[in-house]
C-alpha cells in the first residue's frame, strides 16, 4: 500500500493526524531509488505515521494545508536533483523535459525548491519543526557558490528559515531526530546529532571544531571562498571530520556537526529491503508514468559511497569516500521479486552503485584513522594502500545472473576502469565483457589531456588507452565485437581552447563520434565549481585558467562534435581563434572520422547515453 498523498487516505487509514509529511519536488515513486521513498518508508517502520505530498502547488498554501498540521513536523527536499539543475541547463535555458515529473513534463516545480516549500509551510504553520534535506540541502549547507545568480549565497538554512538540516545520506538521522521530537524535546534544541546542521546565537570553540572563514569574507574575496572549501572538504569523514562554523554575524552562526558514520551492511540490507511498492503511484498513471523510473526500476543499488574523487562530483560531500554495500543474499532477494514482476522481461538493467565495482572502502587504514585529508586513492595513481579486489562484486553478478528468470544482467552504472587495470586479476573484466555488457560499454575518460584531466582528478590518458587495448583484446578472445562510448565533459576548470582540440584530434585519429556531451556544470559544493569560481586550485591555491565566456564554452563543446554540419562554423572558429588553421581540412575534410577507424567503438550509438548523468550532484 502506498503512503497517503491525499486527506482520504488518511481517512482510509483512520488517522486524524500525521507525524511528519514529506514534502517533494519529485513525483511520488515508491522505489529505493528515491530518497522520499526511503525516508518515508523507514519512519514508517519505527512506528511513525507519514504522509507524501509530492510536486505541490507552490503559488500558495493550499497544497501544504492538505493533511492538517502534523504532529511532528515538516520533512522538506527538492528532489533527487537540486532543482536549479533540473530546470536549467548548463547555457541557463529552461529545460524543456522533467524526469522526474509525470509524463516528463516541466515548469511544477519552482526553482530553488526548498526555499520556496519551506517558506510556504512557514506561512500555514508559524512554529512548525521543518527539517529540510536531500541533494539541495546537503550540498547548500554552508555559504556556497551559486552559478544561476553568479555569488556566493547563504546557507541554506537562514533563506528557508527552517529548523533544521540534514545532510548527507539521512537514514540514521532522521530516525535519531524524529525520535527526539517524539520524546519532547523542542527542535531548537536538537543540536548533537552527527549529520546535522542547525543555526545558532553563539556556540563554545573547541578542539574538535574548525572556525571556517566568516561568510561576509568568502562572499567578497575569492581567495578566503577558496580557504573556506579547503577546509570543509578536508574535514568530511566521520572518522576525522570535525564541527564547522560558519560566522554571519554576532548573532547568527550556521553550525555543521560531525559526518554521520555510513550505514553498514546489515542496515543497508534492512533499508532496501523495506516494503516498498516498486512502483510509481497511480494517480501518475494517466500522464504517462515517471521516465526517470524506467532506468531504475529493474536495477539494484548494491553500494554507496565512492573513493574516485572526481573533482566535478558531489559525491564527495553527499555520500562520502567510505564505501559500503548490500550482501549478496539481499540482492539476489531483490532480483527473485524482480522476476514475479509482470512487466519483468528477465533482464536487470543495473548492479551498481556510485561506482559499479566499488564494494567496500578502498583501505583498512579508513576505517581505523578515516580517509586521508591531503591523498586521494585513486589520483594521480592508485595508492600502494589500496585494496584491489573485484571478486566480491563478481561473486554477487554470478549470483544474479544464475537467479531464475534472469536472462541478462547489465552493469550501466559505470566502471572506474583505473581501478580495473590496478587489479593483475582479469577476471572481473574478461566477466565484464562475456556477461554484462551489450554491444557497448560506457566509461568516463571524461577528457584526454593529462592537463585537464589533472584538474578533474581523473587517471593519465594512457591509463584509459591501456584499458581500451585490454578491453578489446578481451572481446577478440572472447568472439565478441564489442565496443567502447566514453562520456565527455568540455569546458572544465582547466581546459583551455587548445585541450579542447587536442581531443577533438583524438576522437579524430580513434574513428569516435560521441553521442552526447557534458558541458561543465557548476553545481553547489563540488572541488571543480570551486575551481570555476575562484580561478584557483583551493589546495595550492594556485591559478586555474577556467572557461567562462559563452562563446569559447560552446566552441569547447563545438570541437568534440567537430563531425556535426551545424558545428562547422564554430569550429573554423574555434580553430582560427587558436592559431590551428591548419587542422581546418585535417578536421573537416571527412565529418565521419578517420585515423584508426572504429578502434574504440563504431561510432555515436543511439539515445541519450547521458541521460542520468546530466548533472555531477545526481544520485548515481
Amino acid at each position: 500500500m502506498f503512503l497517503p498523498v491525499s486527506r482520504q487516505d488518511m481517512i482510509d487509514r483512520g488517522w486524524d493526524q500525521v507525524d511528519f509529511v514529506i514534502v517533494t519536488g519529485d513525483a511520488y515513486v515508491d522505489h529505493h531509488s528515491f530518497g522520499t521513498a526511503i525516508i518515508s518508508r523507514l519512519l514508517e517502520s519505527q512506528g511513525y505515521k507519514v504522509a507524501v505530498l509530492a510536486r505541490p502547488d507552490y503559488k500558495s498554501t493550499e497544497d501544504f494545508k492538505r493533511f492538517g498540521r502534523p504532529r511532528l513536523g515538516f520533512l522538506i527536499n527538492s528532489g533527487t536533483v537540486d532543482s536549479m539543475v533540473n530546470n536549467y541547463s548548463v547555457f541557463k535555458h529552461k529545460r524543456k523535459v522533467d524526469e522526474y515529473g509525470p509524463g516528463g513534463k516541466a515548469g511544477e516545480r519552482p526553482d530553488r525548491a526548498v526555499i520556496v516549500y519551506c517558506n510556504r509551510v512557514r506561512e500555514c504553520y508559524k512554529d512548525v519543526p521543518i527539517i529540510i534535506g536531500g541533494i539541495e540541502a546537503s550540498l547548500r549547507r554552508l555559504g556556497h557558490y551559486d552559478y544561476w545568480s553568479n555569488k556566493v549565497r547563504r546557507s541554506i538554512l537562514l533563506d528557508s528559515r527552517a529548523d533544521l538540516l540534514i545532510y548527507g545520506m539521512g537514514e540514521r538521522v532522521i530516525v535519531e531526530v524524529a525520535d527526539a521530537l517524539n520524546s519532547g524535546i523542542e527542535v531548537k534544541d536538537i543540536t548533537w546529532i552527527k549529520g546535522t546542521c542547525y543555526r545558532a546565537g553563539s556556540y563554545l570553540p573547541d578542539a574538535d571544531t574548525v572556525e571556517l572563514p566568516e561568510y561576509g569574507e568568502i562572499s567578497t574575496s575569492k581567495e578566503a571562498y577558496a580557504r573556506s572549501f579547503a577546509m570543509s572538504y578536508r574535514s568530511n569523514d566521520y572518522v576525522n571530520g570535525k564541527r564547522l562554523v560558519e560566522k554571519y554575524d554576532n548573532k547568527t552562526y550556521i553550525v555543521v556537526n560531525e559526518p554521520q558514520a555510513p550505514l553498514e551492511e546489515a542496515e543497508l540490507d534492512d533499508i532496501y529491503e523495506l516494503p516498498y511498492e516498486n512502483e510509481v503511484h497511480p494517480m501518475y498513471v494517466a500522464e504517462g508514468g515517471i521516465p526517470a523510473f524506467r532506468e531504475v526500476k529493474f536495477s539494484l543499488v548494491s553500494s554507496r559511497g565512492c573513493f574516485g574523487g572526481c573533482s566535478f562530483c558531489a559525491l564527495t560531500y553527499h555520500q562520502g569516500r567510505q564505501v559500503r554495500s548490500r550482501s549478496k543474499e539481499s540482492l539476489v532477494r531483490e532480483a527473485e521479486a524482480l522476476t514475479h514482476k509482470k512487466d519483468f522481461k528477465g533482464y536487470i538493467h543495473d548492479v551498481g552503485g556510485p561506482t559499479a565495482n566499488f564494494r567496500k572502502p578502498a583501505c583498512k587504514q579508513q576505517l581505523k584513522n578515516g580517509v586521508c585529508k591531503n591523498k586521494d586513492c585513486l589520483y594521480p595513481h592508485p595508492c600502494k594502500n589500496m585494496i584491489v579486489d573485484h571478486s566480491d562484486y563478481i561473486d554477487v553478478l554470478r549470483a544474479v545472473r544464475s537467479v531464475p528468470g534472469i536472462k541478462k544482467v547489465f552493469i550501466r552504472s559505470g566502471i572506474r576502469y583505473d581501478y580495473v587495470m590496478a587489479d593483475k586479476d582479469d577476471r572481473f573484466l574478461r566477466e565484464l565483457c562475456k556477461y554484462h555488457v551489450s554491444g557497448t560499454l560506457k566509461v568516463a575518460p571524461e577528457h584526454i589531456s593529462d592537463k585537464v584531466l589533472y584538474y578533474m582528478r581523473k587517471p593519465e590518458k594512457k591509463v584509459f588507452l591501456e584499458f581500451a587495448e585490454k578491453y578489446k583484446k578481451i572481446n577478440e578472445e572472447l568472439g565478441l565485437k564489442q565496443y567502447l562510448i566514453p562520456y565527455l565533459i568540455s569546458s572544465h576548470p582547466g581546459s583551455t581552447l587548445d585541450d579542447a582540440i587536442e581531443l577533438a584530434l583524438f576522437l579524430k585519429k580513434f574513428g569516435f563520434v560521441p553521442d552526447q556531451v557534458q558541458d561543465f556544470y557548476p553545481t553547489p559544493a563540488t572541488l571543480a565549481t570551486c575551481m570555476y569560481y575562484t580561478e584557483l586550485d583551493p589546495f595550492t591555491m594556485k591559478p586555474v585558467y577556467v572557461a567562462k565566456d559563452m562563446e569559447e564554452k560552446k566552441m569547447q563543446r563545438a570541437l568534440i562534435h567537430y563531425n556535426k554540419p551545424e558545428n562547422r562554423a564554430t569550429v573554423i572558429k574555434a580553430l582560427k581563434k587558436a592559431g590551428r588553421e591548419d587542422l581546418i581540412d585535417v578536421l573537416l575534410s571527412d565529418r565521419r572520422g578517420g585515423g584508426k577507424k572504429n578502434e574504440f567503438n563504431r561510432g555515436s550509438g543511439k539515445g541519450n547515453v547521458r541521460k542520468h548523468r546530466k548533472i555531477s550532484n545526481k544520485r548515481r
